[in-house]
């Protein structure tokens, strides 16, 4: 055999961390970092800002869930975000192969955030194709969520559109009630009160009550999302119901148009970030502007930003604030170590993580404001506590968001723009966990690279069929049992175990003096911050609230006020440790092989900066073909 051929055989065994393969195949890599730190955006801020941080902030009594949210967000979100950056940037590999090179004993923690960024990626295209739904629903001449009228809508609808127009049209002598336009003193006369006016009906001269305490009110938006969009109508664990064909075929294109996104790997990535991360801003302004003009967006905005400090006391704010830290920055997924592992050596990961931590976090607050707004202006207009608008706060974003836009001027444009802004922002999110994914097995199989299409193919189409489920009748209760099970309690002994394995058992100063090699220097605050987040607070933090969950949580899961059956709660369960059991699984494997148990918490002989692993020199290839245990224990 020749030398080069040795150096070719031994650079395919050693899991493709050289430039060059047998095949004549490259690594790709980001043309400029600027692709990077808008593809780490693009990644962390997506729909999760404007849907899933509201609705959690809306369930948890307003603001004072950012209290915990911010908290956590320093202690655990940051320094997790930043570790991932680290390990990929400076080893050049994805999360399997770095994790396993540090610290063997670990080698099944890549494996764990590939299994949820997998999970992530099958749930999370079925928002987007919602968004999709609704995308192309908005090009129809009549934006059919404003109105009562429709085959699905129960006599309990409520338009505020069409109760304008009553309105307007009756000189304020009537109100839209019962699907229909009728004279005020005789709905209030039907509810035993004897007059009102467009907000109450009056028990005595002295006395009033609002309509929306007579009886139920359910936005026309809602009724749309819920029994026409998701098509629930009745259907249960047991009678899942049919399958949702338009859902099915939104689903179908969301992953087309992700695949096409992605075809030529890293480099059509870096190319499409730059929109993909930027032009949400311009759309999720607009509305903000729309929603302050509103009436009783000042309600909306100080119910917002006035904490109820009572809802600290219940565990449940605290978890939901730890799930939304590692659900919207993407921690313990894996994709962040990927990302990175295509970035120059030399980069400043320690700017980019903290550059990229405080937008998602604006981004957040910012959407906030403006949803908040739009309450408060629903609020106003059906006499309602702002608690109370929303009776599912799962579809907050495509229930108060489409209100609004239907008050606007151009109202068609606006939605086809807001909802295109979400399928934006969900899909930002995906090409990252696609190419963790992709990543993991081209790392594994680098003679696979020249067939790299193929490969990013075969798990849009894996991912695609795994969840159709989710786009029967029924599929939204699958969907909440993977959105909880999937980022909630199980991601946070993913992310314990991300942490401790660099920095309890690899060494939290030799880890930093990694940092150092990549030319990131800190100071002395910086220095203890870090090592004080990595050492004591990140891991406690993560046992502190898992614990929590355990003891509070009910793990059966609901959506409105349908209580899963207990079968339903133990699938859910089964998810969650579906993400776990690599780590046993692949420490019972490592532990066989590793000459003690010492060996299993040392780096092994292949943990080397990237640097040093992009050009093999004779030794190094004279070393691994006399000694094949270096070559067998790192296949994985």
């Amino acid at each position: 055999m020749t030398e080069s051929k040795q150096k070719s055989q031994v650079s395919l065994e050693l899991g493709g961390a050289l430039v060059e393969h047998p095949d004549g195949s490259k690594r790709g890599s980001w043309s400029n970092q600027i692709e990077f730190l808008l593809s780490c955006i693009g990644y962390a801020v997506g729909i999760g800002n404007v849907w899933r941080f509201p609705h959690l902030l809306y369930s948890n009594g307003g603001g004072a869930f950012l209290i915990p949210f911010i908290l956590m967000l320093f202690t655990m979100g940051l320094p997790i975000f930043f570790l991932e950056l680290c390990i990929g940037q400076y080893t050049g590999l994805g999360p399997i192969k770095s994790f396993s090179r540090m610290t063997p004993a670990f080698h099944g923690v890549g494996y764990c955030t590939l299994v949820v960024i997998l999970l992530v990626l099958v749930y999370y295209m079925v928002i987007i194709a919602w968004t999709l739904f609704y995308t192309f629903a908005s090009f129809s001449q009549k934006l059919a969520w404003a109105y009562c009228d429709n085959d699905f809508n129960t006599n309990d609808c409520y338009s505020g559109l069409e109760d304008i127009t009553c309105q307007k049209n009756t000189n304020s002598n009537s109100i839209f009630y019962n699907k229909s336009c009728m004279a005020i003193d005789a709905v209030c006369s039907h509810f035993g009160y004897f007059g009102g006016n467009t907000t109450h009906c009056f028990e005595n001269s002295s006395e009033a009550k609002a309509f929306g305490d007579i009886y139920n009110r359910t936005l026309s938006s809602e009724e749309y999302f819920r029994d026409y969009v998701l098509g629930i109508r009745g259907a249960t664990w047991e009678n899942f119901g049919g399958i949702r064909w338009e859902l099915f075929g939104y689903l179908t294109l969301a992953w087309l148009v992700c695949f096409l996104c992605l075809v030529r790997g890293i480099q059509t990535i870096g190319k499409v970030v730059y929109f993909t991360a930027l032009f949400p801003y311009v759309i999720l302004t607009a509305l903000l502007i729309r929603g302050v003009t509103l009436d009783g967006a000042d309600e909306g905005v100080l119910w917002y930003i006035m904490p109820n400090f009572s809802t600290l006391k219940d565990a449940k704010i605290w978890a939901d604030a730890a799930s939304q830290i590692f659900y919207s920055l993407g921690i313990g997924c894996g994709s962040l170590v990927t990302l990175a592992s295509y970035s120059n050596f030399s980069n400043n990961c320690h700017r980019d993580a903290i550059f990229v931590t405080f937008t998602n976090l604006f981004t957040s607050v910012y959407a906030g404001f403006a949803i908040f707004s739009i309450l408060g202006f629903l609020a106003r207009q059906m006499q309602m506590p702002i608690d109370k608008v929303v009776q599912g706060a799962e579809g907050l974003a495509f229930i108060a968001y489409p209100e609004a836009v239907v008050q606007m001027p151009l109202p068609n444009l606006w939605a086809i723009l807001f909802f295109f802004m979400l399928f934006i922002l969900g899909l930002g999110s995906q090409f990252a966990g696609v190419q963790a994914i992709n990543t993991a097995i081209l790392d594994r199989r680098p003679d696979l690279r020249k067939y790299e299409s193929l490969v990013i193919l075969g798990v849009c189409v894996t991912c695609w069929l795994l969840a159709i489920p989710m786009v029967f009748d029924g599929g939204i209760y699958l969907f909440k049992l993977m959105d909880w099970h999937t980022a909630s309690w199980a991601i946070l002994l993913i992310g314990f175990a991300e942490i401790v394995a660099p920095c309890w058992f690899y060494g939290c100063n030799k880890f930093l003096s990694n940092i150092a090699e990549m030319k990131i220097t800190f100071g002395y605050f910086l220095h203890g911050y870090w090592w004080l987040c990595w050492v004591i607070l990140a891991p406690l933090t993560c046992l502190g609230v898992f614990g929590y969950q355990l003891q509070q949580t009910d793990f059966r899961g609901s959506y409105g006020t349908y209580i899963f059956p207990d079968w339903a709660g133990v699938i859910g369960i089964g998810i969650g440790l579906a993400t776990l059991v690599p780590l046993p699984v692949f420490f019972f494997v490592q532990a066989c092989k590793a000459e003690s148990l010492r060996a299993l918490f040392q780096p092994s002989p292949l943990w080397k900066a990237a640097e040093q692993s992009n050009i093999l020199d004779n030794d190094s290839v004279s070393t691994a073909v006399i000694n094949p245990t270096y070559i067998s224990s790192d296949k994985d």
